[in-house]
This record gives C-alpha cells, sequence and structure tokens, in this order.
C-alpha cells in the first residue's frame, strides 16, 4: 500500500483533550503539520511508555508548529479514565482520540481486522495534508519520540529547501544533500 505523497483521510471524533471531551477532525489540522499516533489499547503495557516519552516531547513539537493525536480504538470515556489513574498518562496535554467505531484506524491502513485494535502507527502529515512519513511496528516494539522529533525537522527542511535532501542520522544545522547527476555514484 503506498501512502507516502497521498491526501491523509478525513475523520473526525470525540477526544479528551485538558480535562474536557472535545470534537476534533482533520480539519482541525488544515494547513498545519500534524501527527496522528496510532496505538492499540489504553490500561495497556508498552503504549504507557510510548505515549509519556510523545508527552515529553510534545512542546518541542508544538514549537516546531506540530499538532499531535493519539488515537486508539477506545473511547474517549476510557482515555479520561486512563488520564486520571495513570502518572504517565497523566502527562498528556495532547487529544486523546477515540476511535470506538474503528474507522480512522481503518482509514489509516492500522486496523487489526478482526480484533478492534490498531497497530503502532505513525503518520506525519505536512500542512497540504499530504502524508510524508510513516512508520508501523508490532506490538511489542514500542517508538521513539526524540527520533519522531528529528524525523518532522528533516520532513520541515526539506519543505522548506527545494532541492535539497536529508542523509541518514541528519540532525538539524548538519549538512544537506543537493542530488545531482555528478553526485550520483560519489557517496
Amino acid at each position: 500500500m503506498a501512502i507516502i505523497n497521498t491526501e491523509a483521510p478525513a475523520w473526525s471524533a470525540t477526544a479528551f483533550h485538558n480535562g474536557d471531551f472535545v470534537d476534533v477532525s482533520s480539519e482541525d489540522y488544515k494547513g498545519k503539520w500534524a501527527i496522528v499516533f496510532f496505538y492499540p489499547a489504553d490500561f495497556t503495557f508498552v503504549c504507557p511508555t510510548e505515549l509519556e516519552d510523545l508527552a515529553e516531547h510534545y512542546s518541542e513539537l508544538k514549537d516546531m508548529g506540530v499538532e499531535v493525536y493519539s488515537v486508539s480504538t477506545d473511547k474517549h470515556f476510557t482515555h479520561k479514565a486512563w488520564h486520571a489513574s495513570s502518572e504517565k498518562i497523566a502527562k498528556i496535554n495532547f487529544p486523546m482520540v477515540g476511535d470506538p467505531t474503528t474507522e480512522i484506524s481503518a482509514a489509516f491502513g492500522v486496523l487489526r481486522e478482526g480484533e478492534g485494535a490498531a497497530d503502532r502507527g505513525t503518520f506525519l502529515i505536512d500542512p497540504d495534508g499530504i502524508i510524508q512519513f510513516v512508520e508501523i511496528t508490532s506490538e511489542g516494539v514500542g517508538r521513539n519520540a526524540a527520533e519522531l522529533v528529528r524525523k518532522v525537522k528533516a520532513a520541515q527542511y526539506v519543505r522548506n529547501h527545494p532541492g535539497e535532501v536529508c542523509p541518514a542520522k541528519w540532525e538539524e544545522g548538519e549538512d544537506t544533500l543537493e542530488p545531482s547527476f555528478d553526485l550520483s555514484g560519489k557517496l
């Protein structure tokens, strides 16, 4: 399934955010950068470690103009209960989207058919609504928010500097590459 450089699916749902239930949708990040961060379920094992890690990098992402939406197939009521009962989850300040109908997870291609849960999927969406980055891992493999931040910086750099690309392990401020016929085969 080729989804890089395609338009991200439209969606709407209810989320738990900053102590309230709020309506959220893909319209909320139109013209902005967004991360849609799927995880299997609330009250599990790897999920709270990932969400805490993402929460600890949230202010940096916000400073970069990126909004974050975590999504599981739990209801928004469950997100509220988890937020109230877990020190790790209590750190979250981004919307925790409920997808009990599994429509959002299915639209992004991360729904585990027959299980009613999503795979661990991360989607970076640019201000034009185009998917620039996808990461999907198995249930036992947690993601790294610091690496996600690095990749967002690279995607933003490439968008702002046409004709340049970021090599492996690129960090902000390091040299980039300008693809050309003369460069081909010399790296």
